[in-house]
């Protein structure tokens, strides 16, 4: 029995020691699920206070969100406001660039205008009379006039009328001169010419340095005068040449030399230390020349006796400038050879200058950005002469606002005989202020375009004819397309 119950009692406290083992167990699992639940509660449990922070949280990301769309769509909204602005404004700018300054008309003569603008003209000055607008007398401070529709306009004396364009009525726009002008024909010629020009003083191509007597290098005039200047006068005396410039340093008394300057249109008096040199003249330093002379062609002469050539100026090749004319002569020319033109590369007219009394034909008096302009001699019969060598004989000329685009001819003579060769007028710039690029014209004729490749260097003012009047003149040749080139229109060159 005792044995038993020892054996029992054994098993009992067995048993309750595992039940105690058991225990701590759950104990120690229930503390580490605690611990657990302690650490992640967040993510697993999360409390109500938080779930509003998060939806707060959300709402705010969407709404900072959307104030960044906003400013970027605000943004992109001013930056096409601003583009539509400046596309308005530019369109506005070549708008008011397309319509002409100024508008010439002859007197006595009725004048059709087509300018298809919507935009009213008011006749604001009284200074010329009355107008007869489309056959009806209106005085000049009651005239009012749609553009859009075409009008004819008739004046009975030569003057000027101030003409404001409104836009739609009543925007200020543009002022135009409509200028009245006394009627004039002229002889559309076309013959090489040579021209020989003196300028009006020394013309400077840059400076250089000065060997002294002394061994020394020196470059007095660098800094002090420039390319392109003109150099008139040496101590207040005139000059008209490299040779009175060399002249006049040599008798000058002192060490330094006042010269004035012809710079821009304005005259500039600066202070040139002279050089002696080895050989024992004085020098300055400069670089210069004081004539040239080149082929080109005639456009027009007048039945008084003026002419007018090229229709664009003569400029100094390595300068640029535009030549100072003294003196110079216009002659007969003989085309002796013909370089074509091609791309990037104009052809050009080789000719010579036939310098004698009996081939001289008139004096140069102007040399302009609109061409060359002078007096033809007219005792010696050259006006008849011409006239009778021209296709047309007198001819009436055509205003800038009768030029159309189309067909026209030009008159050149290239191979010894003045001919007539086809073109077309692609397009006119009647607002263009550049003096000699008014039409851009295409040369069409299959002759022309044989002997020369296009417009070369030497045809520059051949004159263009369009409905039976001198209407312009050829002036330049595009380097990429000898066929196609600048024209000048007449009234622009006689507005010289």
């Amino acid at each position: 029995m005792r044995m038993e119950d020892k054996r029992k009692r054994k098993k009992e406290a067995i048993e309750e020691l595992e039940r105690s083992r058991l225990c701590v167990s759950a104990m120690e699992q229930e503390c580490m699920e605690g611990r657990f639940r302690e650490e992640y509660a967040e993510e697993l449990y999360p409390i109500p206070g938080q779930e509003i922070a998060e939806k707060i949280s959300r709402k705010e990301r969407k709404r900072q969100k959307k104030e960044v769309m906003k400013r970027y769509r605000k943004v992109l909204w001013i930056l096409f406001a601003v583009s539509l602005l400046f596309l308005l404004g530019f369109a506005y700018m070549q708008f008011v660039d397309s319509i002409p300054s100024r508008v010439r008309i002859m007197v006595d003569r009725t004048e059709q205008f087509d300018f298809d603008l919507p935009v009213r003209a008011d006749f604001a000055e009284e200074n010329i009379g009355v107008l007869s607008v489309n056959e009806s007398n209106i005085p000049a401070g009651e005239l009012h006039l749609n553009l859009q529709d075409s009008f004819t306009l008739r004046a009975d004396e030569v003057g000027r009328y101030q003409v404001e364009l409104k836009l739609f009525g009543f925007i200020s726009m543009k002022q135009i001169s409509v200028d009245v002008i006394e009627n004039l024909e002229v002889i559309p010629c076309g013959n090489p010419i040579g021209i020989t020009i003196e300028t009006s003083g020394a013309l400077v191509l840059g400076t250089g340095v000065v060997t002294g007597a002394d061994g020394g290098n020196y470059e007095p005039a660098k800094s002090v005068v420039q390319t392109g200047d003109y150099i008139v006068a040496v101590d207040g005396e005139r000059i008209e040449g490299k040779e009175e410039l060399i002249a006049a340093l040599q008798e000058a008394k002192e060490e330094y030399v006042e010269l004035t300057l012809l710079r821009e249109e304005q005259e500039h008096v600066v202070r040139v230390k002279r050089i002696r040199t080895v050989a024992g003249e004085y020098k300055i330093g400069v670089w210069v020349r004081d004539d040239t002379q080149g082929i080109g062609t005639l456009t027009f002469v007048t039945t008084t006796g003026e002419f007018g050539a090229l229709g664009h100026g003569i400029a100094d090749v390595d300068t640029g400038v535009l030549m100072e004319v003294s003196e110079g002569d216009i002659y007969e020319a003989e085309i002796v050879d013909i370089t074509k033109g091609k791309v990037g590369t104009p052809g050009e007219l080789t000719g010579v200058i036939r310098k004698s009394d009996s081939s001289w034909l008139g004096n140069v008096e102007a040399n302009t950005k609109q061409g060359v302009f002078g007096i033809i001699e007219q005792e010696s019969g050259i006006i008849e002469r011409l006239e009778k060598e021209s296709k047309y004989g007198v001819m009436e000329i055509g205003m800038r606002h009768q030029v159309k685009t189309g067909a026209a001819t030009i008159l050149c003579q290239v191979d010894g005989v003045l001919e007539e060769y086809r073109i077309e007028i692609e397009s006119v710039d009647y607002g263009n202020e550049k003096q000699s690029k008014g039409v851009v014209v295409h040369i069409t004729d299959k002759a022309l375009l044989e002997k020369t490749g296009g417009i070369v260097q030497g045809m520059s003012g051949s004159p263009i004819i369009q409905n039976g009047k001198l209407i312009g003149a050829v002036t330049h040749v595009f380097v990429n397309d000898p066929t196609r080139g600048y024209g000048i229109f007449i009234e622009n060159m006689l507005e010289h």
